[in-house]
């Protein structure tokens, strides 16, 4: 993904969760998707698709069931 398409994620992301400690950073092996943080804390993976000539991004998050007993 460009630099910019990585700032318009942050910024979507920060916008429509309130939260201006989600970063959106490049993955360094993958150029399809980006990894999304809380400050430090990793929490999902964004992926780009670009077939049928659209674009879309999908947004994966993993949720232990560790972290739900907190």
């Amino acid at each position: 993904m460009t630099p910019e398409e990585i700032k318009s994620l942050e910024t979507y992301l920060r916008k429509k969760f309130a939260l201006d400690a989600i970063v959106v950073r490049k993955r360094h092996k993958k150029q399809d998707s980006v990894e999304v943080f809380v400050k430090e804390e990793f929490i999902g993976v964004i992926y780009k698709d670009d077939e049928d000539n659209e674009v879309t991004y999908q947004f994966q998050m993993a949720i232990l069931e560790d972290d739900l007993k907190d």
